[in-house]
C-alpha cells in the first residue's frame, strides 16, 4: 500500500471515531479504536523503515496533492477535537497517535511541512479561542498550495470549541515530536519544525495572557495534603476544574526547554555573529513566564506545582545561558527575577548535608513530601543548587562583559545606586561589571561570618571553610557539580580585569574582587574536590566514563591541570590543617572549642592546650586524629598520586578500546602536567 493510499485509509479510520461529546459509556470503545489506529500506523512505519534502509531518504522530493493535503488536514482536526474529551486516557492516546502519525509522514517523504504547520495553526486557534482574540496564523516556510486559506477555514471552524485542554494537549504533542526528531538527527525535518514553532511563538499576542497566574488558578486548594496529589500522581493533577491552564503552562515551559536545547539547528549567521531566532523569542518570554507562573496575587501558599514551575523556569534560563551570550540588560533583568522569586533560596544557608538529608526527584517532578498540611518544597536543595548556579552565571557574565558603553549600561546605574552607600557611589564608574561584582559580593556577605574581614589571621581559613561548604552542597548532584566548578574557573580572569583594569575603579570594588577571588579560588576548590573524593582516582574515572557528565569532567580536569602547572606554588602550599579539629569529634558533636577559636596553623598548638576543653572520650578522639594528621602526607602529594593513577587507568582502558571517547587530549595534558608536577614536587 502506497503512502497516499495509507493516508486515505487513516482519514477514513479517524473519521469513524466518535466525536468529543463521547460519554463515559463510549469511552472504552473510543480507546480501543484509537489503540487500533496507533498499532496500524506503527506497522506502516516498520514497513517504511525496511523500504528506506537500502535507499536514501526521499524527504522533500514530493509534495502533497490537494486531495492528500485535505485528507491530512482532516486527520489533524478530527484528532484535535478529541483533546477536548475530559478523559486523560483519551487525551494521552490521541497525543500518541499524532506523534506516530508525524513519524509516518516524515518517513513517507511528503507532507511534513503541512503537518507541522497545521499543528501549530491548531495551537494558535485554541489559544485565540480561550483568550477571546484572533489573529492571522503565520505561513512561514509552507507552500501556499499546501496551506491555503481554505485549509485555515477548515481548521478554524473545527476548533471553535478548543479550550485550554486542547492547547495543553497540542503543546505536549509538539514536544513529543521534537523529542523524536532529536533521536532521528534529521536536520531538514528539525529545521522545518523549529521554523513553524518559531512563527507560532512570534505570532501569538502573549500580552493577552498577562491575567493568568498560577497562584490564582491554585487558590482553591485547602492546604490538605490528601486533597493535593500523591507522590505517584502527576504534579498537575490536583487543582480541579481550572487545571488545564496549569497543564498548558507546564507543557509550554517543557516545550521551550526542549526547543532551546535544539536551537543550534536553526542558527543564522549575521556578519561575524551567530544569531538564534528561537532563542531571542524564548528569552523575551522568560519574564512573562515568571509573571504567569510565579507571581503572588493576594494570599497564596507554596504548592507542589509552584515548586515545579520554579524548577522548570530555572532549567529554561540555565539552558539559554549555555546556548548564547546574554546581553547586559537581559542579565540584569534575570538577576531581578532571581531576587523577586528565588530570594529565599539565595539566602538559604550553605551548609554540609547530613546523610539522607538530600532529596531525590522521585515520582512527580518536584514533590518532596508532605507533612502536617505543609509542603517541604521550599527547602529543596536541588532548587538551591540551580538558583545559585544561575546567579553565578549572571554575575560572572556581567563581570566579563567588555566594551560596554555608558548608554548600554544605563539600566544598571539605577540598580547600582541602591546597592551601595552614598559615599561609594561617587567613586564608581557605572557599568555592567560593577553590577555583577556587587551582586556577587553582597550575596557572599550574607553567608560569611561577620568578623571574616577583620580577623586577618584566620581569614584564609574561613574562606576555605566557606568554599568547602559550597562544594559539599553540589557533591550530591554530579551534573550540576561540574557546571558550577567550570563556572568558578573563570574567577581568576574576571579578577584580573578588575585588579589590573581601569584606574578609576574604586577601592571598594577592588576589595570585593579580592574577597571573591579568595572565596572561590579555583586551585583551592580543586584541592577540596579531590579531598572530598578521598583522592580516589576510581571515582574520577567513573565521572570520566559517564555518559551524562564525562565531557564536563574531562574539560574540568584539563583546565585544572593547566591551572596547576601555572599556579604550582599555590597548589603545593595548600594545607588542610584547619579541618583537623572538626574531623576529630564529628560523631559526638561535643566539641567545645571550634576551629575558629584558633589562630595560625593548628600544628603549632600543643595538644594539651586544646584537650583541656574536651571530655575524656573527645580528648582520645582528638589525639588520634591529631597524630594521624601529623603523619599524613601533604595534600599536593595526595593529589599528584591520584592524578597519576587516573592517567594509568585511562591509558589502560584506551589501549583495550574500552574508553567511551578519545582521551588523547586529556592523556597528553596528563603526561605534560605529570612530568612538571614530578619535577616541582622534588623541590618540596
Amino acid at each position: 500500500m502506497s503512502p497516499d493510499s495509507k493516508l486515505s485509509r487513516l482519514c477514513r479510520l479517524v473519521d469513524s471515531l466518535p466525536g468529543p461529546e463521547t460519554t463515559k459509556t463510549k469511552e472504552r470503545d473510543l480507546l480501543i479504536s484509537l489503540s487500533q489506529i496507533l498499532k496500524e500506523i506503527q506497522a506502516w512505519i516498520r514497513e517504511l523503515d525496511k523500504e528506506t534502509e537500502s535507499k536514501k531518504k526521499c524527504y522533500g522530493e514530493s509534495v502533497l496533492h490537494h486531495e492528500e493535503h485535505s485528507c491530512l488536514i482532516k486527520i489533524v482536526t478530527d484528532l484535535m477535537l478529541l483533546l477536548i474529551v475530559e478523559s486523560q486516557y483519551v487525551q494521552h492516546l490521541v497525543g500518541n497517535v499524532l506523534v506516530v502519525f508525524s513519524e509516518f509522514v516524515a518517513l513517507s517523504g511528503s507532507g511534513w511541512d503541512s503537518l507541522i504547520h497545521s499543528l501549530c495553526t491548531c495551537l494558535e486557534l485554541a489559544i485565540a479561542n480561550v483568550l477571546f482574540c484572533s489573529w492571522e496564523p503565520s505561513r512561514t516556510g509552507v507552500e501556499d498550495s499546501n496551506c491555503d486559506f481554505s485549509s485555515y477555514v477548515v481548521l478554524k471552524s473545527s476548533l471553535k470549541s478548543g479550550d485550554w485542554s486542547t492547547a495543553a494537549g497540542m503543546v505536549r504533542v509538539l514536544r513529543n515530536i521534537l523529542k523524536h526528531l532529536k533521536q532521528e538527527c534529521d536536520d531538514q525535518l528539525l529545521e522545518v519544525y523549529v521554523g513553524s514553532v518559531s512563527s507560532f511563538l512570534s505570532n501569538v499576542p502573549w500580552e493577552s495572557m498577562d491575567e493568568i497566574h498560577v497562584d490564582q488558578i491554585c487558590y482553591t486548594w485547602d492546604g490538605d495534603p490528601q486533597n493535593c496529589c500523591s507522590k505517584d500522581a502527576s504534579v498537575f493533577r490536583c487543582f480541579g476544574a481550572k487545571e488545564p491552564k496549569v497543564l498548558f503552562l507546564g507543557n509550554f515551559i517543557q516545550l521551550l526547554c526542549s526547543l532551546v536545547e535544539q536551537s543550534g539547528a536553526v542558527e543564522t549567521e549575521v556578519g561575524s555573529q551567530v544569531q538564534y531566532p528561537v532563542l531571542s523569542m524564548v528569552i523575551s518570554l522568560v519574564p512573562k513566564l515568571a509573571h504567569w507562573c510565579l507571581s503572588k496575587q493576594g494570599k497564596s501558599v507554596m504548592l507542589p506545582v509552584s515548586q515545579y514551575f520554579r524548577h522548570k523556569l530555572l532549567m529554561l534560563m540555565l539552558r539559554i545561558s549555555y546556548k548564547t551570550c546574554l546581553d547586559c540588560s537581559t542579565l540584569i533583568l534575570w538577576l531581578q527575577l532571581l531576587h523577586e522569586h528565588f530570594e529565599e533560596l539565595l539566602q538559604k544557608p550553605i551548609s554540609k548535608l547530613e546523610a539522607g538529608q538530600d532529596e531525590c526527584l522521585e515520582g512527580s517532578p518536584f514533590l518532596l513530601g508532605l507533612s502536617n498540611g505543609e509542603l517541604d518544597g521550599m527547602h529543596s536543595f536541588h532548587l538551591q543548587r540551580q538558583t545559585l548556579l544561575l546567579f553565578l552565571r549572571c554575575c560572572f557574565s556581567l563581570m566579563s562583559l567588555t566594551g560596554e558603553t555608558s548608554k548600554q549600561c544605563e539600566t544598571s546605574k539605577t540598580i547600582l545606586k541602591s546597592c551601595l552607600t552614598l559615599g561609594s557611589v561617587s567613586d564608581l564608574d557605572y557599568c555592567s561589571r560593577n553590577k555583577g561584582l556587587l551582586e556577587l559580593y553582597n550575596w557572599l556577605q550574607g553567608h560569611l561570618p561577620d568578623d571574616i574581614l577583620v580577623d586577618h589571621e584566620r581569614y584564609l581559613e574561613k574562606c576555605m571553610g566557606f568554599s568547602l561548604s559550597f562544594l559539599q552542597l553540589y557533591l550530591h548532584e554530579d551534573d550540576v557539580l561540574f557546571k558550577v566548578l567550570l563556572q568558578l574557573l573563570n574567577v581568576p580572569s574576571c579578577s584580573e580585569q578588575w585588579l589590573n583594569g581601569d584606574k578609576k575603579t574604586s577601592q571598594y570594588l577592588k576589595d570585593a574582587t579580592h574577597h571573591v577571588s579568595n572565596l572561590f579560588n579555583p586551585v583551592y576548590l580543586f584541592h577540596l574536590f579531590l579531598a572530598e573524593l578521598h583522592y580516589d582516582h576510581q571515582v574520577l574515572l567513573d565521572y570520566l566514563i559517564s555518559k551524562d557528565i564525562g565531557i564536563s569532567c574531562a574539560e574540568y580536569l584539563l583546565r585544572c591541570l593547566r591551572m596547576v602547572h601555572n599556579s604550582w606554588n599555590i597548589f603545593a602550599a595548600f594545607s588542610m590543617d584547619w579541618k583537623v579539629l572538626n574531623q576529630s569529634c564529628c560523631k559526638k558533636r561535643r566539641l567545645l572549642l571550634d576551629v575558629s577559636d584558633f589562630q595560625g596553623e593548628l600544628s603549632s598548638l600543643p595538644v594539651q592546650c586544646i584537650s583541656q576543653s574536651l571530655g575524656e572520650e573527645d580528648e582520645k578522639d582528638f589525639e588520634y586524629a591529631y597524630e594521624n594528621h601529623q603523619n599524613k602526607r601533604p595534600p599536593f602529594k595526595e593529589a599528584k598520586d591520584c592524578l597519576i593513577s587516573l592517567k594509568g587507568s585511562v591509558e589502560s582502558l584506551h589501549r583495550k578500546n574500552l574508553f567511551p571517547y578519545n582521551p588523547q587530549v586529556l592523556l597528553k595534558r596528563f603526561v605534560f602536567s605529570s612530568s612538571i608536577i614530578f619535577i616541582l614536587s622534588q623541590q618540596h
